[in-house]
C-alpha cells in the first residue's frame, strides 16, 4: 500500500573523462631524530592545601546551602499543610450543604 519510491540513477550523459593514473613515487627516509628525554609523570591528583580562609569559605558555603535547602523544605511543608487545611474546610462545607439539603426533603 505505502511503498517508498526509490530514485533511480540516470545514465550519465555528456563527456566522460577517464580516471587519472597516478605514478608511484619513491619514499626517501629522513634523518633519524633521537627520542625525547623522559619526563617525570605529573601526579595523578593535585594536592589541595586547606588554608584557614578556604576552610572558612567552605563552612560558610555549606551553611548557606543548608539554610537554603531547609527554607525550601519548610516552605513545601507549609504549602502542603495549608492545602490540607483548605481541603478539609471544603469537605466540611460540602458535607454541611449536603446534610442541610437532605434535611429539607
Amino acid at each position: 500500500m505505502l511503498r517508498p519510491k526509490i530514485p533511480t540513477n540516470p545514465t550519465p550523459a555528456g563527456h566522460i573523462t577517464p580516471p587519472v593514473v597516478v605514478a608511484p613515487t619513491a619514499v626517501v627516509p629522513s634523518a633519524q631524530v633521537p627520542p625525547p628525554a623522559p619526563v617525570a609523570p605529573a601526579p595523578s591528583r593535585p594536592t589541595v592545601q586547606l588554608t584557614p580562609g578556604t576552610a572558612l569559605a567552605l563552612v560558610g558555603g555549606g551553611t548557606a546551602v543548608v539554610l537554603v535547602v531547609g527554607a525550601v523544605l519548610v516552605s513545601l511543608l507549609l504549602a502542603v499543610a495549608i492545602t490540607g487545611a483548605s481541603v478539609a474546610v471544603c469537605a466540611l462545607v460540602i458535607r454541611s450543604l449536603v446534610h442541610a439539603d437532605a434535611k429539607r426533603r
